[in-house]
């Protein structure tokens, strides 16, 4: 009697299309945290609260497609999730306790990891996936708008942006390995 063959193997179109939805549901989950760190600091009432609010109710919705895709494609979510829950709301909250630009530097350097990310995909799938593609191109335009707006709403100016931006974009790719494969 032989051995089953698995269903998949690292490497393989299905292999990296679930690492693909895994790894994008996962960031934004973590960036419905991070946003959600960041309005507990700053409250309802801050003059930047409105526009927070508003790309968090936009990765809201990334994430229900996200949610939607792993379902109906037969994907788990990453296991690290509870860490991220926990991981996504300090980052936000600890940005905010800093300062409404820290905060802001947070999303500037999130989004343009993201972005980044998104465009690797996109190369990667090519024509293979064109549902997925085109949900992806729509969120990275989504998420480059977030990051246009943490630099209008001044990021840049926050004390150590350098510091903190690299921090925060070597944190994200940690993330994303890391989810891509647990």
């Amino acid at each position: 009697m032989s051995a089953a063959a698995p269903a998949w193997r690292p490497g393989d179109a299905r292999s990296d299309s679930h690492s693909m939805l895994r790894v994008d549901q996962a960031g934004e989950y973590g960036a419905t945290r991070i946003y959600a760190g960041q309005l507990a600091v700053l409250g309802e009432h801050h003059p930047m609260s409105g526009e927070i609010g508003r790309m968090a109710a936009q990765e809201k919705e990334h994430l229900q497609h996200f949610d939607a895709l792993l379902a109906e494609r037969g994907v788990r979510p990453t296991l690290l999730q509870p860490f991220w829950a926990v991981a996504g709301h300090v980052l936000g909250a600890t940005t905010a306790l800093i300062g409404p630009q820290a905060a802001m530097a947070c999303t500037a350097a999130v989004e343009d990891e993201i972005d980044a990310h998104y465009a690797e995909q996109l190369a990667a799938l090519g024509d293979s996936d064109p549902e997925l593609s085109a949900r992806i191109a729509r969120f990275q335009a989504d998420e480059r708008e977030h990051r246009d707006i943490a630099l209008a709403a001044g990021a840049e100016t926050t004390p150590a942006y350098p510091l903190i931006y690299s921090a925060i974009r070597t944190g994200c790719r940690i993330a994303i390995e890391l989810s891509k494969r647990i």
